[in-house]
């Protein structure tokens, strides 16, 4: 029988449970990539698949909004202090859901109007940034809360902005924006990372896996908008 102590903060706990956390959580996190490109590939195949991204296209504003309700539900569950564990996997599934369909009209635009190599090159290109910066986050042992505030601030501002364009057609700057919005989600994944470490509960590794898992589904949105607007 072990003596771990789930209500103390990862970073507080001793040396065996911080690496078990870490495991669980990196373990989550690879398994709900896996389920989004499982998920992303049936959507992908189904006959309908160009008419609904055509649908989705047409109505975004519609689409953004709803994803932003599914998604504040799916992590209100997962991330909400005394969840249990089968809830947050409800959360992780019902996001991982959420981010697929949400995703369904770029990778199709992507994969039949692109080059054939973008979605493998924006996929290899966001894995790499993700794992340079968790490697710093870990290693580094400083807490990048302080990321917290600009980053709020920094998604407003972006929010904004989207809204703005979907509106009323103000043009995001193409590249400059996209880059810009890379930029903004490395910082959401050390902050997110050391968040984590600083501040969860070592039985909070699906909520962890969840909350990685949504800056690195931003992050490779992105750095695919930039592959696919190099391979114009």
């Amino acid at each position: 029988m072990n003596s771990y102590n789930h209500a103390v903060p990862v970073s507080h706990s001793d040396v065996n449970e911080r690496a078990l956390f870490i495991q669980k959580t990196y373990m989550n996190l690879a398994g709900a990539i896996l389920a989004f490109i499982a998920v992303e590939a049936i959507l992908l195949k189904m006959p309908f698949a160009q008419s609904m991204a055509q649908r989705m296209m047409e109505s975004w504003l519609l689409v953004l909004i709803g994803f932003m309700a599914v998604s504040w539900i799916a992590e209100s569950w997962a991330l909400k202090g005394g969840a249990s564990l089968q809830k947050q996997y409800i959360g992780l599934g019902i996001y991982i859901v959420a981010q697929a369909i949400i995703f369904m009209p770029i990778l199709y635009i992507a994969a039949h109007y692109s080059a054939p190599d973008v979605i493998p090159a924006a996929a290899i290109t966001t894995f790499a940034l993700f794992g340079g910066l968790t490697f710093v986050a870990l290693t580094s042992k400083r807490d990048f809360s302080f990321l917290g505030g600009i980053l709020k601030i920094a998604s407003l501002v972006a929010m904004c902005m989207i809204f703005a364009h979907l509106l009323f057609g103000i043009s995001l700057g193409g590249t400059i924006f996209a880059g810009a919005m890379v930029i903004f989600c490395a910082g959401c994944i050390l902050y997110d990372t050391s968040r984590i470490m600083h501040h969860y509960r070592t039985d909070q590794y699906v909520s962890a896996a969840l909350s990685l898992f949504a800056s690195v589904a931003l992050m490779f949105w992105y750095i695919l908008q930039l592959f696919m607007s190099s391979s114009d």
